[in-house]
């Protein structure tokens, strides 16, 4: 029974997360062919953002690759992808401004950025010890329970970081599209499609956290010998 239940949630997981992440490189195609109309491109945004918001101690850079923006506030540095930082489109301008808006609930001291800032460190321990204390505990749960125990505890950390994570995304979108209808740079048009960018990223989040959860819910069932 567990197994069946196993390959359902693993299966029904791939299979959303694979539709979610189609969906979103589908968006940002579209979306980046779309010009905001003032010419700013996403560096400019996210400057104009921050400086909106009274932050000058936040550098905006460029990173490689795609759909690899983010915020890190260790070194307090907007970095946004190639296609994001020197682009001009509705897509560009909504990611910088919602990586922007993490800066924000840094200098706002947002709780639940502070609380999953703070946890990073013990996820990165959990993330790099979990697999191989599920693996064993599974291989030895008749001998040695503990094991399995342990690591489910790990990946629970795991879990609870990827749903703390949802309120900060959402939070940080919100303050986003906020800022970019009060500044002008989105209009009653293309608003629309700033929200449904970010609305699709989003998703890719709230199934991260769902199968996280899925996940650890079969190793808690393994673990209460709930087997045939």
């Amino acid at each position: 029974m567990v197994i069946g239940f196993q390959w359902i949630i693993f299966i029904g997981i791939a299979l959303v997360s694979w539709l979610v992440q189609m969906n979103l490189q589908n968006k940002f195609k579209k979306y980046s062919k779309i010009p905001t109309g003032n010419g700013m491109t996403g560096r400019d945004v996210a400057i104009k953002m921050l400086q909106d918001n009274g932050i000058y101690d936040v550098q905006v850079t460029h990173t490689p690759g795609q759909l690899t923006d983010h915020y890190n506030p260790a070194n307090k540095t907007v970095n946004l992808s190639e296609g994001v930082y020197d682009s001009n489109s509705i897509m560009a301008a909504a990611v910088a401004a919602h990586e922007c808006g993490h800066a924000v609930q840094h200098a706002r001291a947002y709780a639940p950025l502070t609380l999953r800032s703070k946890l990073v460190p013990v996820v990165s321990f959990a993330s790099q010890w979990m697999t191989w204390l599920l693996l064993a505990g599974i291989l030895l749960l008749e001998p040695f329970p503990q094991l399995l125990f342990a690591g489910i505890i790990l990946f629970a950390m795991t879990t609870l970081f990827s749903f703390i994570t949802l309120p900060v995304e959402i939070d940080a979108s919100k303050r986003a599209l906020v800022w970019l209808s009060a500044s002008g740079i989105t209009n009653s048009y293309n608003h629309r499609q700033a929200e449904d960018a970010l609305r699709s990223a989003a998703y890719t989040y709230v199934v991260a956290a769902l199968g996280s959860l899925a996940t650890l819910i079969y190793y808690i069932m393994i673990f209460m010998g709930r087997r045939e």
